[in-house]
């Protein structure tokens, strides 16, 4: 047994191997090519001891300290994310939902520019051997982006079993191509020292460029957080010990290379220079495969954002498939597709990675300090630790405040078009809550115990014709003497509905994945029955196939009295009660209401972006067939007569 789980654990450290470092673990492909970039391409003493040492800081204090030490253990259930630490908050602020809405939206922006900036880079590589056009290398990366956003399909689990030993050689090889160099040159190991990153940036009238070429290094722990419920907190910390000093290492071997060339113009990237000529082509490949996986990291952690995001609201319904048993281990196809033609808008666009450089980290850094903010308000309101709130809130802000008004000149460069499509996402998100808002504010619940007589009456009135054996109406009430008075409006007022059995279903999605449980309490016996379904996050579900198992439960215990006609044709004739009809009650804006302008703008929007979401029929996997689809007022108020009309 115990070989066994240890042939589990290691599965799964190669497994986070492949699924979290992606994005982080390509740094070294472009930092130091950036930080050259600052100075002409001039190597210079003074600049690159400075850039190494605020990297190697940058990854201590951002990455290691507030991702892995601290942001990891602000997990909810093993879930990451922005999202994730949202919903744990307790007390939540309305502007704490912008926050978290804002990080949220800049994270998925900043992704879209992450696969083509990794693989163009590992693809311009080539051009050291092989003299490549700009449109060949475009159309070789976007070869390699259809074939990975396909892969999705399939899952993280199997995609992080395939990419797990190949993130591990990549690791290794970083290490070792950097130690070759730190051998030569062992005075590099100055960069250490924090006071030549302090000086760099005090004597370089280059510091806010140089600022924001080093801020790349640590643009991938957002999505680090984000990809904790694909394998798990405890992985991350095993394995980030020997991914950290793979990436140090690596960087002192750069920049080791770069001082024994001292005042040349280095315009090839470093990264491919360091490697012994025999291997370039295996290095190549060896980086192309890396920045492939860079690709999923985030768009793994794409799939986690947005799923939170449905599940608080802040986004509309989209299909969600889980591709394994693990709960964090998700699919979500129009994701998928739209974080595909994103990236090739990008790639299209900037064409050459350096103009990806120029453009990339913006909307990350303000991801970033929603992050920071959010963390410090649950370490003071969750953890009741104040001054520790008040020293990461300091701490972090003074740090990604640097980083900000150090990538702020991105906005000219390219920098503008991730702020638009997070203004685009920011505006989606918050249509979308606050329209939620809006109509828990107009919905109104009824004690379904005071209309008890009204349903007797209407089972009673012999003029009404039968309209279905079993009625069945959704309910978003968690009390179970409540329901929404639209439901009532119709059943007694819009086609009164005569049926001998009405059934009111609500529905808790539980953290576990296998659950399948209910609760149960009969209003009028042999007629009328609420009932709560506690369904794990995998199980389908066919609410007309689980309610027939409720009915056949409470047919055995006698608590619904059902004889079946003769002429029903079925092998196990005392479970056949009849039909089912589904009353599915689409919301809809009224002509008269009495919402301000704003409101009513909001609203409006929200059925919009209603019309691109999943429908209810599919979410709720009902059979079409049996499902009626009736339109409701959002607002039943209605703007009185002023004036009596008069008979002529």
């Amino acid at each position: 047994m115990e070989n066994n789980s240890r042939n589990i654990s290691l599965k799964t450290l190669f497994v986070a191997l492949g699924i979290v470092y992606g994005d982080i673990g390509t740094s070294p492909l472009y930092v130091m090519k950036a930080i050259l970039s600052t100075n002409n391409y001039i190597v210079n003493e003074n600049l690159i001891l400075g850039g190494l040492s605020l990297i190697i800081w940058t990854l201590t204090l951002q990455t290691t300290i507030k991702y892995v030490l601290l942001t990891l253990k602000a997990d909810n259930k093993g879930e990451g994310g922005i999202f994730s630490l949202y919903a744990l908050l307790k007390n939540k602020k309305t502007w704490l939902g912008f926050i978290a809405i804002v990080g949220g939206a800049s994270l998925l922006a900043d992704g879209m520019i992450t696969p083509p900036v990794t693989i163009t880079s590992a693809i311009e590589g080539l051009k050291i051997i092989i003299p490549l056009k700009v449109d060949t290398i475009i159309f070789i990366v976007l070869i390699i982006l259809t074939f990975l956003f396909i892969f999705q399909k399939f899952g993280t689990e199997k995609i992080g079993k395939i990419f797990g030993p190949i993130m591990f050689i990549w690791f290794s090889m970083l290490a070792i191509l950097g130690l070759s160099q730190i051998i030569s040159f062992p005075i590099i190991l100055k960069g250490f020292n924090p006071i030549y990153g302090i000086n760099l940036l005090i004597s370089n009238p280059n510091k806010i460029y140089i600022l924001g070429a080093v801020f790349l290094c640590t643009t991938g722990a957002e999505a680090l957080y984000s990809d904790l419920g694909h394998c798990g907190r405890k992985y991350i910390y095993y394995t980030w010990i020997f991914v950290k000093t793979a990436l140090i290492l690596n960087y002192l071997g750069q920049s080791a290379y770069l001082l024994r060339h001292n005042g040349k113009i280095i315009s090839n990237n470093p990264f491919f220079l360091i490697m012994p000529k025999s291997f370039i082509i295996t290095g190549i490949i060896i980086s192309t495969l890396a920045a492939i996986i860079a690709s999923q990291a985030l768009i793994s952690g794409s799939f986690t954002l947005v799923s939170e995001a449905i599940k608080l609201k802040f986004f509309p319904r989209l299909c969600v498939k889980y591709p394994n048993d693990q709960k964090g281990q998700i699919y979500i196809p129009y994701v998928n597709y739209t974080f595909y033609l994103g990236c090739v808008f990008m790639i299209l666009f900037f064409k050459k990675s350096e103009n990806m450089e120029s453009a990339y980290g913006l909307a990350i850094i303000i991801t970033m300090i929603m992050t920071t903010i959010l963390l410090s308000y649950y370490i003071r309101h969750n953890k009741k630790r104040i001054f520790s709130s008040y020293l990461v809130l300091c701490l972090f802000l003074t740090i990604e405040g640097s980083f900000l008004y150090a990538n702020i000149f991105k906005i000219f460069t390219g920098g503008y078009i991730t702020l638009l499509i997070s203004g685009f996402l920011i505006f989606i998100m918050y249509i979308w809550r606050y329209g939620s808002t809006i109509k828990s504010r107009y919905t109104i619940y009824k004690n379904i115990e005071q209309y008890i007589d009204k349903f007797k009456s209407l089972k009673d009135d012999k003029e009404l014709p039968l309209y279905s054996t079993h009625l069945v109406y959704l309910t978003k009430s968690s009390k179970w003497n409540q329901i929404e008075n639209k439901i009532l409006f119709s059943i007694f007022n819009k086609y009164p509905k005569k049926s001998k059995y009405y059934w009111f279903i609500n529905i808790e999605v539980t953290e576990e994945p296998e659950t399948e449980e209910y609760e149960i309490k009969t209003i009028i016996p042999n007629q009328i029955f609420i009932i709560k379904f506690k369904l794990g996050f995998r199980v389908n579900q066919g609410i007309n196939l689980l309610l027939r198992q409720v009915i056949k439960d409470l047919v055995e215990s006698k608590e619904l009295q059902y004889t079946p006609k003769e002429y029903m044709i079925n092998e196990e004739n005392r479970y056949t009660v009849g039909d089912f009809k589904f009353i599915l009650l689409e919301e809809v804006l009224s002509n008269e209401n009495n919402l301000t302008s704003w409101d009513n703008f909001i609203i409006s929007l929200k059925l919009l972006i209603r019309k691109f979401a999943i429908s209810p029929e599919k979410w709720f996997g009902i059979d079409t067939s049996i499902v009626q689809v009736e339109r409701v007022p959002i607002i039943v108020h209605s703007s009185k007569l002023t004036n009596k009309l008069k008979r002529i």
